[in-house]
């Protein structure tokens, strides 16, 4: 399975009671980052480029410090991130001595935010890793922003900040939200000061009565409508407000719990579960177009501020980003399994005993338990056939049950996810070669001959199948490879928050793109070309995808097989066959989660069409996708 890098992680916490209560229960004032760094090691899987935590301090005096913000990058960015604030508060100690009791610490807060990232967009740098932080004197325009997040219409955004008489400096969409939310909290506060500068409050009276009446709601209600996109935008304002907020289709996850010590908010339930020691049933999940809002006081509710949209909760986030241990994603992947059993036995021959099923570490496992469990359904069904046929026939006797009994699925752990080769210093061919061996083989787990049947979760753009793959498991000279995806064809650009936005990515482009040619019907790539041009200077809201027409004239076996051939290394000669999960049957397994632009191109926002056009015109002009 090739690296898909996807959308980012949030975690939030916010302490309820004072800090004194958590040092007495739990001994220590900082049991609030110490679950962070919980919830954020818990999340890693969700981004290893960079992390960052932020901090707000409710209760600190006028001339110390109460915003605080660490950042890291690299794939070690958790433990150098935390490391970093360990030795901040080490040092506040030393300088302190023994006042250090009398002082705030760094980072010793009640409102935390933590953001793990994958970069969706090309960018990189520690000046693009969350969270943002926009200053100001007065406590209650201050802003921490960070998010789970891609916005389809920048350019919608950059105008309407623009309009406003603002400068951005630049054009990104996290900048350009913490402008736009920045500009929002400003006009939050003054229509606070006139408010209370007319009841004839002045100085740190008004400032105070500022902090304590503004109102976060409004700044969502305000921007979030001109917000097209996959996110949950999470913010924390510098008197100590914090939210979370999940776009109307419920593209991007987030959950809650909340009791009377703390409110958590994250992006995967299981997180939750595993740093609070709570049941399924505590942890909720945040509905679509919804917003968790904590004040200042403690006092926290749900609020609406989008209406709730057409279901469109990602599929892939079920399929692969999230951690298998959720109750429901565990029991959906083995489903996944189940539901191939009927194309993987066609593609042996039924012939189960000459059969060897496998899967390719390490994220298939679960989908790879469903096959085999439905397989053996399959196989009992076969053997009370049997039984009663040569019950019918009197030739039922000892031996004959043995003989029935004795067919089972066999099953082996074929491929083993050898150690992370580093091949930064070969090029070429050499580093072809050290690629290959990323994955490594159990020689002697299959007879020669026999069919071996390897499950993957996905096959996207199928270069570690043809670099390694299929090269080590050619050495245990199987009679045929069958590799199953247990997702279906990824066609079409991601514009939500993962790192699929080029269509040369997808294998399955690639093939249908092929047989265009190769069937001399070259001509429906040009004419898709022409209408995605004809569609580049449109409102979103009017343009199609058009590139849906490169897949119409061929089945999704006659893709399949396209890309059998193109992924075969030339060195192997094993036959190949790749058998592809329906998505029909994805949405079978999957039934709450129908999110499926990946796949079928249906977009759930305007947004997606004009992405999904412009990625097509760059491919067909030789450009890289620029946004």
């Amino acid at each position: 399975m090739e690296l898909i890098k996807h959308e980012c992680g949030i975690a939030m916490i916010r302490l309820l009671r004072p800090l004194s209560y958590y040092k007495e229960k739990y001994g220590s004032s900082f049991y609030g980052l110490n679950k962070l760094y919980l919830l954020m090691e818990k999340e890693h899987n969700r981004g290893q480029e960079g992390a960052g935590v932020g901090c707000v301090r409710i209760d600190a005096t006028p001339g110390e410090e109460y915003i605080f913000r660490e950042r890291a990058q690299g794939p070690d960015a958790i433990r150098d991130l935390f490391a970093s604030i360990g030795r901040q508060v080490q040092a506040s100690q030393a300088e302190n001595g023994n006042r250090a009791e009398e002082h705030s610490l760094p980072f010793e807060g009640q409102v935390y935010m933590g953001h793990l990232r994958y970069s969706t967009t090309g960018r990189s740098g520690i000046s693009y890793v969350h969270p943002f932080m926009r200053r100001n004197n007065w406590s209650s325009r201050n802003l921490l922003l960070c998010g789970n997040f891609n916005m389809t219409n920048v350019d919608e955004i950059f105008n309407s900040i623009i309009a406003t008489g603002q400068h951005p400096r630049l054009y990104a969409d996290t900048f350009l939200l913490l402008e736009q939310l920045g500009h929002a909290l400003d006009r939050e506060n003054e229509r606070l000061f006139d408010i209370h500068h007319t009841q004839g409050l002045r100085g740190l009276e008004l400032s105070s009565a500022i902090a304590r009446d503004l109102n976060v709601a409004n700044l969502l209600h305000r921007c979030s409508p001109s917000w097209d996109g996959g996110y949950v935008i999470c913010g924390i304002v510098g008197n100590g407000d914090m939210w979370a907020m999940r776009d109307p289709n419920g593209i991007r996850p987030a959950f809650y719990y909340r009791n009377d010590e703390i409110v958590v908010v994250a992006s995967e339930r299981p997180v939750i579960q595993t740093a609070f020691d709570l049941q399924v049933e505590d942890v909720h999940e945040l509905r679509p177009g919804e917003a968790i809002i904590v004040d200042r006081d403690g006092s926290s509710k749900i609020e609406r501020i989008l209406p709730e949209g057409r279901n469109e909760k990602c599929s892939f986030e079920r399929i692969y980003f999230s951690r298998g241990s959720d109750k429901d994603i565990y029991t959906e992947r083995k489903q996944l399994g189940k539901n191939l059993v009927a194309q993987v036995l066609k593609a042996v021959n039924e012939d189960i005993d000459r059969t060897v099923v496998s899967f390719i570490p390490n994220t298939a496992e679960v989908a790879f338990y469903g096959l085999v469990e439905g397989i053996e359904e399959h196989l009992i069904e076969s053997k009370i056939d049997e039984i009663n046929r040569l019950a019918a026939t009197g030739a039922l006797n000892d031996r004959t049950i043995r003989d029935i009994l004795r067919h089972r699925v066999r099953k082996e752990k074929v491929a083993i996810k050898d150690i992370k080769l580093r091949t930064f210093i070969a090029e070429g061919a050499t580093r072809k070669d050290l690629a290959a061996h990323v994955y490594d083989i159990t020689y002697g787990s299959i007879n020669e001959g026999d069919y071996l049947v390897a499950i993957d979760d996905s096959i996207v753009r199928g270069t570690t199948l043809k670099e390694s793959i299929l090269r080590i498991l050619d050495r245990l000279h199987p009679g045929k490879l069958v590799i199953v995806s247990s997702s279906p064809q990824v066609r079409y650009p991601d514009c939500y928050g993962i790192d699929m936005s080029r269509m040369d990515e997808f294998i399955a482009f690639k093939a249908a793109m092929a047989l265009l040619k190769e069937r001399g019907m070259g001509y429906v790539i040009d004419t898709v070309y022409a209408k995605c041009k004809q569609q580049e200077n449109l409102p979103k809201e009017q343009v199609v995808n058009h590139v849906k027409e490169i897949y119409a004239p061929f089945s999704d076996e006659e893709i399949a097989a396209k890309i059998a051939e193109m992924l075969r290394p030339e060195e192997v000669t094993t036959p190949i066959e790749i058998v592809y999960q329906t998505v029909e049957a994805m949405h079978e397994a999957i039934p709450h989660h129908p999110g499926d632009w990946y796949f079928t191109g249906n977009y759930p926002t305007p947004g997606g069409n004009r992405i999904v056009n412009k990625a097509f015109i760059n491919y067909y002009e030789g450009r890289r996708n620029d946004r």
